[in-house]
């Protein structure tokens, strides 16, 4: 007798740590402008929380939000703006409304031509290719592009312009000298590997306003408290410094 409840508490035991590792991992789904930004708070997260297992993919929030609207087993998602999150929340496949979490900035990088003087480079007969991601899928392309239009340039250079998948692509198209110069995150200019080869220009805001990013919870992440739990982190005031490191504006608390 005694033996058997040994076996019933150990069982019991087991579950509960089962159930409790189950509940501490989170699958995110986080726009590419994100990579760099998340790592280093997810690196710190981890150490704050050593129970945590995140697994982030990165890409388009365009593509990113249609995989989850097709069922992706994503827990939570991080849009580079507010419409994809919006579009998840009409589609009901969300639990809650989205929580906008920090401002980004584009920015023209190049890692040969000097882009201080800003967007009248992009006329120099030096500057063959130009890469921006694809507005359809990427916000930072699609504020690019409209940026663009509104100073009279983008017909001018459209022949000119290569299209990124996501704004990591992009970054890469730029880096790679496929393209002399390239429309990224700011946050990507500032990662070590850009920084130290080459220039770039924040495009002003008068001519490009900062980028609300949302995030929002997927429906089924009552299962998974860790998701929750990251959300609140990366919009606490222990992430700040991470955030306005890679350049972003931090949300008013």
């Amino acid at each position: 007798m005694k033996r058997f409840l040994h076996l019933l508490i150990l069982c019991a035991f087991t579950v509960g740590i089962s159930s409790c590792t189950k509940e501490r991992k989170a699958t995110v789904a986080a726009a590419a402008n994100l990579r760099y930004v998340l790592e280093e708070i997810k690196t710190q997260y981890i150490k704050d929380n050593p129970e945590a297992d995140l697994q982030i993919t990165y890409g388009s929030s365009g593509t990113l939000s249609q995989q989850i609207i097709n069922g992706a087993p994503f827990d939570l998602f991080m849009s580079a703006d507010t419409k994809f999150p919006q579009k998840l929340v009409e589609k009901e496949k969300t639990s809650g409304s989205s929580k906008n979490y920090c401002y980004g900035r584009v920015a023209l990088w190049a890692a040969k031509i000097p882009v201080e003087k800003g967007l009248s480079v992009l006329l120099l007969p030096e500057v063959k290719k130009i890469a921006i991601a694809n507005p359809e899928h990427a916000p930072y392309g699609r504020n690019t592009v409209t940026a663009l239009q509104d100073q009279g340039i983008y017909d001018s250079v459209k022949d000119k312009i290569v299209w990124g998948e996501n704004i990591n692509q992009t970054a890469q198209f730029a880096f790679s000298g496929n393209a002399e110069v390239g429309f990224i995150a700011l946050s990507l200019a500032l990662a070590p590997e850009m920084a130290n080869q080459g220039s770039y220009y924040v495009l002003p805001e008068n001519i490009c306003p900062p980028i609300a990013q949302a995030a929002v919870l997927i429906k089924g992440w009552e299962k998974n408290g860790e998701a929750s739990r990251f959300l609140d982190y990366i919009t606490s005031s222990r992430c700040d410094s991470i955030w306005t490191k890679y350049g972003y504006g931090l949300v008013k608390k």
